[in-house]
Formats: structure tokens, C-alpha cells, sequence
């Protein structure tokens, strides 16, 4: 804390390490050798800031991007970002356009997007590059094998759409220790694509790969890893980090990127026996000095951190009293000497000896460590620190 100049941030704010995000990337280029990585920065770069993170990703030489819809992308392009960038998510229609345009790719599953992005490419007198997604066990995006054929039929029919590459998902391999389900659409995926080159397609990019796999399976590294979780410094899962060391592999020394900290915004103390937030969930049972702390559940403070959860003041854990409300928190700094209006508060991240992690708010809130960072809100800054 002592090198982040605080008095010059807001009420709340979410600082980015720099070298920590770096030395995930490396972490990962590491295990990943010859394939290349693509970082999904999708979800506001999984709440860590999409601009911020694009730029760091940038800077240490990654040429791919995952984003999640067309305005993610375009707002990638306005700004200058010239990457590759996959639209992993759905794009409308109406905005085949506008991706053709600006040079985006797009996962592509529906034959009534290869239509509209064929009458877009010969519009614009440029090739849409696609990424055609296979279904192999998720049931989510994806085409099914036995309807390959109709995809197929279309792209002879339309040169101007170029296939770059061909994806897929994995749907339980980061909450289990068992391959079986992975090696079954590992199996499915091979299969797709030995079909679409038996039928004269190319299909220079290969990937399936998220971050579990990238650390577990180098089977499905093909030649490109759909990066996310893991270049943020958290780890998939508690059984990504088992299966780890089942099979003999050095864990990776991930090193989470993102810190979130706000202000004291009024001390009061209140009498044994007061009640604290609303429904009067907490009462006193002593004299009780409170920090209130303008953050809540519309910034991503989960409301299951109500009375569970604890904060850091001047090193030390403050917990939370009383309901976590829309815009505020209420903590017990009884214990906590010295702490003056407008001190600043750690929701995620270290400060002195004490840190609280993405994973222990999750599993107090009970969910994953992902929701934790995607939900803080956009409108918090971020600092790169």
C-alpha cells in the first residue's frame, strides 16, 4: 500500500498490477511452448478492465484477443487496439457489417450468420474470417457433428468467407479430478475436424484449450490456448490446482493481478445493543465504533458477504456488521485504533500481513472466484499500479 499515492483516488477504486500480470503471461507461455496464446479479456477483462488489461496484454506480445460481443471489439479497434480479435460470443445479424468492417472474427454456429457475414465480406470487398464452434459435450454455442455438412456446403458456395479456425469448450474440467468427460470431447473435437479436412478445408487455428486445460492437457494446446482466469492471477478451481499435482506437474506461481480498495466515509460509534443495516441482523453486544464504507452490491459487493465477510483497516481485518446494502458496507473497527475518515479500505488484496483473496469472498458468498472479479463494476476506475 505504502507505494500507491491513495489520496489521489476516489471513494472506491480497483488498481491492476502490472508485473504481476506479466509474469502470469509468462507462466503461460512457458507451459504452452510452441502454441499461441490468445488472452480473453471478454467480461471487461473479467472485471479488471478491458482497455487497461488490452493494453497490458499488448505490451508483453500477445496478438490475440478473445472478446465477447461486437462492441467489445469495435471498442478495442477505436482505440487503437490492431490485434486479432475473436468475438467468442453471439453477433447479431444486424452487426455482420460492422465486423467485417473492423476486421473482427466471429465464432460462428448458425448457418444464418454465415449468410450474413458473406453478404457483409462482398459489401465491403474484404474476407469475414470465421471460427466455426463445435458442439462436443457442453450443449452451449456450437454446432453439432452431424450438421457440419450444411456449414460446409455454404463456405464452397462463399470464398469471401475465409475459415480460420475451428473451437470448441470444455465442460467439466475444472471441477473435477476425473479426464473422462475432457478426453471425451477431446475425442469429439478431433473428430470434427478430421471431417472437415477429409472434406478439402484447411483449418490453420485449433482451439479448446481454456486455462485448466492450458495447465493440465498439452494435448489440447493445438496451436492456440484460449487463455482467461489464469492470466489474472486465480486459478480455475481448487481441483485444477489437485489435478495439478496429481499428475506430477509444477503448479503454476500465479499471482492475481487485481486489488480492490475504497475510503472511510464516516465513523460513528454506536451503544451495546444497537442494531446495525437493515432487517436489524446485527445487534451490539458492546460499545461498537463502525466504519461505513461506500461500496455495495451494485459495485459487485456481493450481498452473501453480509455478516461473514471481513475487510482491511491499517493491516487489519474488520468485519462486516449488519447487511451488505446497494452502496454501502458497514464495518466493526472496535479493535482497530488510529483509523481516521477517508483511511483506505481493501476489499480484495493485501495490505501489511493480511490479504483477502477473490476465492475466500467466493466461498463465503458461494460462488466462484470468477464472479467475484467480473461483477465489480465498470464504472469503479481502474489503476495500472
Amino acid at each position: 500500500m505504502a507505494r500507491v499515492k491513495t489520496e489521489k483516488f476516489p471513494v472506491q477504486w480497483v488498481e491492476i498490477n502490472r508485473q504481476a500480470f506479466f509474469h502470469n503471461v509468462q507462466e503461460f507461455k512457458n507451459r504452452l511452448g510452441q502454441a499461441g496464446l490468445l488472452a480473453v479479456i471478454k467480461a471487461n477483462a473479467y472485471g479488471h478492465g478491458l482497455l487497461e488489461i488490452a493494453g497490458l496484454a499488448a505490451e508483453s506480445g500477445i496478438d490475440w484477443f478473445g472478446v465477447h460481443s461486437l462492441e467489445e471489439g469495435l471498442r478495442l479497434r477505436q482505440q487503437g487496439f490492431n490485434q486479432k480479435i475473436l468475438i467468442l460470443g453471439y453477433l447479431p445479424l444486424s452487426g455482420a457489417e460492422e465486423a467485417v468492417r473492423a476486421e473482427l472474427r466471429s465464432t460462428v454456429y448458425n448457418l444464418e450468420t454465415l449468410k450474413a457475414l458473406a453478404a457483409a465480406a462482398r459489401k465491403q470487398k474484404k474476407p469475414a474470417l470465421v471460427h466455426l464452434k463445435i458442439e462436443t459435450g457442453t450443449n452451449r454455442q456450437g454446432i453439432a457433428p452431424n450438421k457440419l455438412g450444411g456449414f460446409l456446403n455454404l463456405l464452397k458456395k462463399t470464398p469471401e468467407v475465409v475459415l480460420e479456425g475451428v473451437s470448441s469448450h470444455f465442460a467439466n474440467i475444472e471441477d473435477t479430478t476425473d479426464d473422462y468427460y475432457p478426453r471425451y470431447q477431446l475425442e469429439n473435437f478431433k473428430q470434427a475436424v478430421n471431417y472437415l479436412e477429409s472434406n478439402g478445408f484447411k483449418v490453420p487455428l485449433r482451439h479448446m484449450s481454456c486455462s485448466a486445460a492450458a495447465i493440465l492437457f498439452p494435448e489440447t494446446y493445438f496451436n492456440l490456448a484460449r487463455v482467461g482466469i489464469g492470466l489474472y492471477g486465480l486459478w480455475p478451481s481448487k481441483e485444477t490446482l489437485v489435478s495439478c499435482r496429481l499428475r506430477g506437474q509444477s503448479p503454476l506461481r500465479l499471482k492475481p493481478v487485481l486489488s480492490w480498495r475504497a475510503r472511510v466515509a464516516q465513523i460513528k460509534t454506536v451503544p451495546r445493543g444497537a442494531y446495525i443495516g437493515y432487517g436489524c441482523t446485527y445487534r451490539t453486544t458492546r460499545p461498537t465504533r463502525l466504519a461505513i464504507v461506500p461500496v455495495g452490491y451494485y459495485d459487485g459487493y456481493d450481498r452473501g458477504l453480509s455478516n461473514s465477510a471481513y475487510v482491511l483497516v491499517k493491516g487489519k481485518r474488520a468485519q462486516v456488521r449488519g447487511r451488505v446494502c446497494m452502496d454501502f458496507i458497514m464495518v466493526d473497527i472496535t479493535d482497530i485504533p488510529g483509523v481516521k475518515l477517508e483511511d483506505p479500505v481493501t476489499l480484495i488484496g493485501a495490505e501489511g500481513r493480511e490479504k483477502i483473496t477473490a476465492d475466500q469472498l467466493a466461498s463465503l458468498a458461494g460462488t466462484i472466484n470468477y464472479e467475484m472479479v467480473t461483477r465489480i463494476n465498470p464504472l469503479i476506475p481502474r489503476f495500472i499500479v
